[in-house]
């Protein structure tokens, strides 16, 4: 009998001119909110990959990976079942256009962020410091 295990997500927090990358969701569940960019791990790709695959199809933007921010993992934190995300910061470079489960790909300082999606106003707010350390260095 096979196990039931939490999916596996990647989510990414992109710094592009100065800005904090988001998309607006194109889909259910959270359909025309703003959140993070990623989605779920594929099968023989590493998660490293699959941040990067993400927000390309998602985005258009190349990221290059700063640090991992963290592991969220609470049950509830998406409405479709348990999902665990891995998060990383990310420098961005491109031009942002929204493609696959995006709607729109907007950039908001970190200051004036909207209601996000699942649990990414937390993901953000946990950031906030080492988003504010790449900022100031800039």
């Amino acid at each position: 009998m096979a196990s039931i295990t939490p999916k596996l997500t990647v989510d990414a927090v992109i710094i592009l001119n100065r800005k904090i990358v988001l998309i607006q969701r194109k889909n259910p569940p959270f359909q025309g909110k703003f959140a993070l960019p990623g989605g779920f791990v594929e099968l023989g790709e590493t998660v490293e990959e699959a941040v990067s695959r993400e927000v390309l199809e998602e985005t258009g933007l190349i990221i290059e990976i700063v640090k991992l921010l963290g592991v969220y993992s609470e049950p509830s934190r998406d409405p479709r079942g348990h999902t665990v995300s891995i998060v990383y910061l990310a420098m961005g470079t491109g031009v942002p256009k929204a493609a696959t489960d995006a709607e729109e790909v907007c950039l908001f300082d970190l200051q004036e962020m909207p209601e996000m999606a699942f649990d990414h106003n937390r993901i953000i707010e946990n950031a906030r410091g080492d988003i504010y350390g790449i900022l100031s260095g800039m």
